[in-house]
């Protein structure tokens, strides 16, 4: 019976520390996220000045070099902008993706939306450096807001957990 409580409370330390974790790793997800991002916006940027290639085909071969969350917001864009002007399209393509980006972060980058396809490449170039540089400030203020909250959640977790097990006693 005394095993049986004990593995019970080494359970619970394990499952709070596990959440803790979990809820830290969503800061260290908008940092990783934010940066995929400024590298699309690279790659989007050098491709236009470039190659001359459609919107719709530079997001579609940003979808296939970037993996994950950002690579699926590019992929919906190109998918969505067979049916809808560029900018609307990447409007949609924000809000209805799944990242770890906060309605902040979503705001810069929706700022791209107006003009995206409508300026010539001279004014498009201008407006995605614009959007990078918004961008820099948002990974700026998420990596310290990163460093502080995935520790303290971390650190939440598990004395929530030996709290819990301490009153289970």
């Amino acid at each position: 019976m005394m095993l049986f409580k004990y593995l019970l409370l080494i359970l619970v330390i394990l499952v709070s520390s596990y959440i803790g974790i979990l809820w830290g790793q969503q800061y260290v997800m908008r940092v990783k996220e934010l940066k995929e991002m400024k590298m699309a916006f690279s790659i989007f940027l050098s491709k236009i000045q470039f190659t001359y290639e459609s919107i719709p085909q530079v997001f579609g071969e940003i979808a296939k070099s970037i993996k994950g969350n950002v690579g699926e917001v590019f992929f919906h864009a190109s998918q969505n902008m067979k049916e809808q002007e560029a900018g609307k399209a990447w409007e949609k393509a924000l809000e209805d993706s799944k990242t770890n980006l906060l309605p902040e972060d979503l705001e810069v980058l929706k700022g791209l939306s107006p003009l995206l396809g409508k300026v010539d490449l001279e004014g498009q170039t201008r407006e995605i450096t614009l959007v990078d540089t918004f961008l820099n400030t948002q990974l700026e203020k998420a990596e310290e807001i990163s460093k502080k909250n995935n520790k303290l959640y971390k650190n939440l977790g598990v004395t929530v957990g030996i709290a819990i097990a301490i009153i289970m006693i």
